[in-house]
C-alpha cells in the first residue's frame, strides 16, 4: 500500500471529525470487499495494519495439502516449502496479496464500499454529537433559501430553519449570521437533518442565559416564559438570594442587558416581571406596563379573576389585539376579566350583590370590629377618635353627625367624613330574642342594637323569629267515621267524596257528602 495512507488517514480525521478506528474499520472492510469480488469468498482473508498505519496488507489464509482441491483456501506442500522451509502438511500459512492482482471491478467494489461506511460514520457521529446538544444555542451562516426554509452552514454540516419557525420581523440575506436554537436532530435517507428555532421560548431563556450571568449561574430563575414570536415575550423571574433584585438583573444598568436581548429578538418588546406564589400579586404583576388597580378573585377553584385599571390605562392592560391580557392569562395560567375603573362602578356591585358573590364563590370574611380598620378611614381620624375612648366600630355607630363634631379634636368636615364611611361599609342590624320561659323563674332577654362591617360583604342578618307550627284539624268521616282533615278529597277508609266549605255562618270543617257513582 502506498506510505501516504499515513497522511491521508490523519486528513480524513481532521475534516470529518471521525476516529482513527472507525477510519482503520472502514479500510478494512474495503479491502475485503475487494478479497471477496475477486476470489468469491471472504472467510480466509486477513487484513493487517503496522504500527504506524501507514501501510497496509492482505493475506490469503490457506491450508497446507498433498493434492489442491481449493486453490483460494488450499496449497500444495511443494509451494508451501518455499515460502517457509519448515512447514508440514496440515499447517496454515498467511501468503500476501500483491493489490494488483485486484481487477478493475474488485477495486471499483473497494471503493464504493469505503465510501459508503465513511457516509454512514459520519453520519453516526455527527447524530451522536448534535443530538446531544439538542436545546442548545449554535450559530451558522445563511446559504440559500428554498420554499420559505433557510438552510444554515453549522461548519461541519448544514441546519434548516424551517419557516414556522422564523419570527416574522426577521430578514435573512446570504452569509448573515444566524443565532438559533438546535431543536430536533433526525437521520434521513440523504443524511443528517439538524432543524432550528428561533421562536420558541426556549431560545428566549438561552439568549437570558448569554447575556444574565446571574441566569446562567441560577442565582436568578425563570419561572414561565410565555411568548408571541416577533411581537412580544412576557418573562416572570424571582431570585435565590433576598440581595438580588431578579427584575433589575435581568434589565441591567440603563437597560444595557435587556436591549441586548431586544436586539437579538429583532424588536421584539419584552416585559420581565417578578413572579410571586400569591396569585393577586401575580396577577398584577402579569398586566404589566399596565397598572392595576385591584385584582378581585371571582372563582379560585376555576381560576377565574377580575382586574380592575384606571381608565387610563385599559387599552394598556388589554393590548394590541388582546396581546398583553391574552400572555398574562397564559403566564399566570387564570382567566382574567380586565375593567375599567368607571365600567367597574357601573356594574351592580353592591353590599348584597357583593354579599351574593362572595356566598356563591365561597368566599368568607372575618367581620371588623375595630375603628382602625374601617376602609376608607385614615390614620389620623382613627387616632382622634381614640384619644376621645371611641375604638370600636358599635361605639361609634350609636352617634350622630352633631355628637361626633363635638368630640375633642373632631371637626366638622371629618364628622362628615366619618358618617359617611359608616354609611357605605356598615349595616345596623337589630337583634330581638324572643322570651324563654324558665322554670321557676320567668325572664325576657334583649340585645342592644350592634354594628359590624365586612370588607365589601355586609354582615349577616338578624336571626329568624320562630315560626309558630300552627295545629291541624281533624274531623269525623260522615259515612264511616274516620278520621279526616280538611285537605282530603276523599275518605281514606271508605273512599267517600269529601268537601269542605266556608260560611259567614258556620265554622270551617263541615263537610257535604258527595257519593261516587
Amino acid at each position: 500500500m502506498s506510505s501516504k495512507m499515513a497522511d491521508a488517514i490523519k486528513q480524513l480525521i481532521q475534516d470529518r471529525g471521525i476516529s482513527i478506528d472507525l477510519v482503520m474499520r472502514t479500510i478494512e472492510d474495503s479491502l475485503l470487499a475487494a478479497y471477496k469480488k475477486k476470489y468469491g469468498v471472504v472467510d480466509n482473508a486477513v487484513v493487517r495494519f503496522n504500527e504506524e498505519v501507514s501501510e497496509v496488507s492482505v493475506f490469503a489464509q490457506k491450508k497446507i495439502v498433498e493434492e489442491v482441491e481449493d486453490p483460494v483456501q488450499e496449497i500444495s506442500l511443494s509451494e508451501a516449502l518455499l515460502l517457509n522451509e519448515e512447514c508440514e502438511i496440515g499447517d496454515e500459512l498467511l501468503i500476501e496479496i500483491d493489490p494488483k492482482e485486484f481487477d478493475r471491478g474488485s477495486v471499483q467494489s473497494a471503493k464504493q464500499k469505503a465510501k459508503q461506511s465513511l457516509r454512514d460514520i459520519q453520519k453516526n457521529t455527527l447524530y451522536s454529537e448534535y443530538q446531544e446538544k439538542i436545546g442548545e444555542m449554535i450559530i451558522g451562516y445563511y446559504q440559500r433559501e428554498r420554499n420559505g426554509n433557510i438552510y444554515a452552514d453549522l461548519g461541519k454540516t448544514e441546519g434548516i430553519l424551517p419557516k414556522k419557525y422564523q419570527s416574522p420581523r426577521e430578514v435573512y440575506h446570504p452569509n448573515d449570521r444566524i443565532r438559533a436554537m438546535i431543536y430536533e436532530v433526525t437521520k434521513t435517507p440523504t443524511g443528517l437533518q439538524i432543524i432550528l428555532s428561533r421562536t420558541h421560548t426556549d431560545f428566549v431563556k438561552k439568549v437570558f442565559e448569554l447575556e444574565v450571568p446571574e441566569i446562567y449561574d441560577r442565582t436568578i430563575e425563570i419561572f414561565k416564559i410565555v411568548r408571541e414570536p416577533g411581537y412580544r415575550t412576557k418573562l416572570a423571574v424571582y431570585s435565590n438570594r433576598e440581595d438580588v433584585d431578579p427584575v433589575g438583573a435581568c434589565v441591567g444598568l440603563k437597560g444595557v442587558r435587556i436591549q441586548a436581548v431586544v436586539r437579538e429578538l429583532e424588536g421584539e418588546k419584552i416585559d420581565v416581571l417578578k413572579y410571586d406564589p400569591d396569585p393577586r400579586i401575580f396577577i398584577k404583576n402579569a398586566l404589566s406596563p399596565a397598572e392595576v388597580s385591584q385584582v378581585i378573585i371571582l372563582d379560585e377553584a376555576k381560576k377565574q379573576t377580575m382586574v380592575v385599571v384606571p381608565d387610563n390605562q385599559f387599552s394598556l392592560a388589554i393590548g394590541k389585539q388582546g396581546l398583553n391580557v391574552r400572555l398574562a392569562n397564559r403566564l399566570v395560567d387564570w382567566n382574567i376579566d380586565v375593567k375599567s375603573e368607571s365600567q367597574f362602578s357601573e356594574m351592580d356591585l353592591s353590599a348584597e350583590t357583593k354579599k351574593a358573590v362572595s356566598a356563591l364563590f365561597g368566599e368568607v370574611e372575618e367581620e371588623i370590629v375595630r375603628i382602625s380598620e374601617l376602609p376608607g378611614l385614615s390614620e389620623a381620624l382613627a387616632a382622634k377618635l381614640a384619644l376621645n375612648n371611641i375604638k370600636n366600630i358599635e361605639d361609634l355607630v350609636i352617634l350622630s353627625e352633631t355628637e361626633i363634631a363635638s368630640l375633642n379634636g373632631i371637626s366638622a368636615e371629618d364628622a362628615k367624613t366619618i358618617k359617611q364611611i359608616l354609611d357605605e361599609n356598615v349595616e345596623i342590624v337589630e337583634e330581638e330574642q324572643t322570651a324563654q320561659i324558665e322554670e321557676a323563674e320567668p325572664s325576657v332577654a334583649s340585645e342592644p342594637s350592634t354594628a359590624s362591617v365586612a370588607s365589601g360583604v355586609e354582615p349577616a342578618a338578624a336571626a329568624e323569629e320562630e315560626e309558630e307550627i300552627p295545629i291541624e284539624e281533624t274531623y269525623e268521616c260522615p259515612e264511616c267515621g274516620h278520621t279526616i282533615t280538611v285537605d282530603m278529597t276523599s275518605c281514606p277508609k271508605c273512599g267517600v267524596g269529601l268537601s269542605f266549605e266556608d260560611s259567614d255562618d258556620s265554622d270551617k270543617g263541615e263537610t257535604e257528602e258527595e257519593i261516587d257513582q
